[in-house]
């Protein structure tokens, strides 16, 4: 086994006690111009954070009992948790600055779907697309407006995103490990394509935010493939530290 599971449990566990809080910052202090901009691609986001991740629980329970690779589930459940905190910081600032929550959406459809059919593997590769796409999306949001509040909120959901990228790029790679050369290679051109259709859609629905943070079509899908080449460019698993530079 490649991937030292016990380090990554202790760093879930760790901020399992101390869960951030919303920044502080006054209730509708963004302008009519910034409201628009953003509340639907935030909207969006929200949404797709606060999934329950029960098939992901069921895969990974399933994964260590067949590979003997425990504590992999707990570690997800922790990771679970952390995505669904998120969901709650995003709806509580949208909460104080008057943008509704959706109850749905395509794209976070789509994702579901997609997550439900195969094993953990398939479950991680479109888990962390997922984060490699928002990793770029909340630097984006932290420069659409000037509301301090939001920034220091994307900064934070950004630290975690780092984490959850370097332990399912991790464990992704040990999995992988495990294959031939030739199955390698199509994994990972299947799964760049599937980055690149993912980013495409996420330009396309995200485009205001996006475009203010300064990105056109080219500059965004080359951050999110630079992204996926940082990460899991490589059959190993990455040095410890490295997923904190990125």
């Amino acid at each position: 086994m490649l991937i030292d599971l016990k380090i990554w449990l202790k760093h879930f566990e760790y901020h399992a006690g101390r869960r951030v809080v919303l920044p502080e910052g006054r209730p509708y202090t963004l302008t009519d111009c910034e409201r628009r901009r953003i509340a639907k691609s935030i909207a969006t986001f929200q949404l797709g954070e606060q999934s329950e991740g029960r098939s992901l629980v069921r895969a990974a329970y399933e994964y260590e009992r067949r590979h003997d690779e425990a504590p992999v589930a707990r570690v997800i459940e922790l990771l679970i948790e952390e995505e669904q905190q998120h969901a709650t910081l995003l709806g509580a600032f949208m909460g104080q600055h008057g943008i509704a929550c959706k109850n749905k959406d395509w794209t976070d459809g789509i994702f579901r779907f997609v997550r439900r059919q195969a094993g953990l593997e398939l479950y991680l590769s479109v888990l962390i697309t997922a984060e490699l796409i928002g990793k770029v999306y909340y630097r984006a949001l932290e420069c659409a407006t000037d509301c301090k509040q939001l920034q220091a909120l994307c900064r934070m959901m950004v630290a975690d995103e780092l984490a959850h990228i370097g332990f399912e790029s991790d464990l992704l790679r040990t999995m992988r490990a495990r294959r031939s050369h030739f199955a390698r290679f199509l994994i990972s051109v299947t799964h760049r394509l599937f980055l690149a259709s993912t980013a495409l859609a996420v330009w396309v629905t995200h485009l205001r935010v996006l475009r203010h943070a300064g990105y056109r079509t080219r500059s965004f899908m080359r951050t999110c493939n630079a992204q996926y080449s940082f990460y899991l460019g490589s059959s190993l698993p990455a040095d410890r530290t490295s997923w904190k530079r990125a």
